[in-house]
């Protein structure tokens, strides 16, 4: 898996879509690491770090991200990728209090 690959990106309708991407693009590498290529205390530092910042999010931008991952999974051929962007909201704690 490539982590970067600049050449096939699209092109996002609004910053808020293209860091969601992003963030998305990171917590997928850090899901597919091997012990070897991550440390899984680190990993699970940074899953639990991300986790406590969606929670932080309003209800609007909770909802705006929801509907935000919500495209990317309709969009995504992958179908593993796609169950990831799936569970993302509820495995993130976005459906605590956002609809």
């Amino acid at each position: 898996m490539t982590c970067w690959e600049t050449a096939s990106m699209p092109v996002y309708s609004s910053l808020t879509h293209a860091l969601a991407a992003a963030l998305v693009e990171v917590l997928w590498f850090i899901e597919g690491s091997e012990d070897e290529q991550m440390d899984p205390d680190d990993a699970v530092k940074v899953m639990e770090g991300v986790a406590h910042l969606v929670s932080e999010l309003s209800s609007d931008q909770r909802s705006e991200l929801i509907g935000l991952l919500g495209t990317m999974a309709e969009a995504e051929s992958d179908p593993a990728r796609r169950e990831f962007l799936e569970g993302f909201s509820a495995g993130f704690g976005l459906l605590g209090d956002a609809v």
